[in-house]
């Protein structure tokens, strides 16, 4: 798939969200896109993990992480479960941990920051809800387009 979210920008103005540019590159894609799935958790990567361990289908998972930086969310054993089962990015409004790992993995990655300390493992969080974050809302369904220009949500699919 290839598009810049400022060609995106300029032939949609006014049909899309742009989010603040808060987040971190990281993956070895640094362009991708798909439709949303959601979890929200709070320092806790469960769902997380139950969600990237289902077929991902060029989809992308946005984890509203409620913006912590306390703790990771996401490593590089996640990030491998995501690429095995073609999932086409991740954006965590949280951290992420193990970033060489990350890097080489055909996955395209979005995250505040790094830590080294894991998560809990409680089970806690919600799936396929709308969430906000970012100055924008992220809704199961909607898709998302990031590369090295930013993040763009969009409630129809851009590309055929």
């Amino acid at each position: 798939m290839t598009f810049k979210t400022t060609d995106l920008c300029d032939a949609n103005e006014g049909k899309l969200w742009i989010a603040d540019p808060i987040f971190r590159a990281y993956g070895g894609k640094a362009v991708f896109a798909g439709e949303i799935v959601t979890v929200k958790v709070f320092e806790d990567n469960v769902l997380v993990r139950e969600v990237l361990s289902q077929t991902g289908n060029d989809r992308v998972l946005v984890v509203d992480g409620g913006g912590s930086l306390r703790c990771a969310l996401v490593g590089g054993l996640m990030a491998q479960l995501a690429e095995k089962n073609g999932w086409s990015g991740l954006v965590v409004f949280g951290c992420i941990r193990d970033v060489n790992e990350i890097n080489e993995r055909m996955l395209g990655v979005r995250a505040l920051n790094t830590h080294p300390l894991k998560s809990s493992k409680r089970g806690h969080g919600e799936c396929n809800i709308p969430v906000t974050f970012a100055g924008v809302s992220f809704a199961p369904g909607y898709y998302v387009y990031a590369d090295e220009d930013g993040m763009v949500v969009s409630a129809t699919s851009l590309h055929p």
